[in-house]
């Protein structure tokens, strides 16, 4: 049985394509194509070599970052609509997390094809999509500075503060 297609009002729903025409809307919803990840299924190791990202359609998959004692530790949930693995993307390097299933999930893939090909043929879709990139891990980074600020607090008033009582 095959995957149910993606429609360009599904597409409206998702910030990545946030302000695209309906021309590249429905380019997109022919071009990329959803596919299922079971449960416990992982879509990809940190350290692996990257050229595209994925969009959560439906499901739910985990964000797990390997420590330096090597233990994977989960550092984001992810739900319907959300993206992963843009920086692969922007920066072209290895994965620097890896991504699991948590629940049964359909995702979309968006190679560095697909986004070359925005690049010929409709360049303001093209900084749309890298724009609504940037925000997306600019919204990421506020989050991940405000997490390390309470935990460095939290390690100053329990290691430095309360050895001063």
């Amino acid at each position: 049985m095959s995957e149910p297609e993606v429609t360009p009002a599904r597409l409206r729903e998702i910030g990545l394509f946030g302000a695209l025409s309906d021309e590249v809307i429905a380019h997109l919803a022919v071009a990329l194509k959803p596919h299922k990840v079971p449960p416990g299924e992982t879509i990809f190791r940190e350290g692996d070599p990257a050229r595209e990202m994925y969009v959560v359609l439906d499901g739910e998959i985990e964000v797990l970052k390997r420590s330096r004692r090597g233990r994977d530790l989960r550092v984001a949930i992810l739900g319907p609509n959300d993206t992963f693995g843009e920086m692969s993307l922007i920066d072209v390097q290895a994965r620097s997390a890896t991504v699991r299933a948590v629940a049964h999930t359909r995702l979309l893939r968006m190679s560095s094809e697909d986004l070359d090909w925005l690049y010929r043929h409709d360049l303001k879709s093209y900084a749309i999509i890298t724009l609504n990139i940037a925000r997306d891990l600019s919204r990421r980074l506020r989050v991940a500075d405000g997490i390390l600020a309470d935990f460095a607090a939290s390690v100053l008033d329990e290691y430095v503060i309360g050895d001063r009582k």
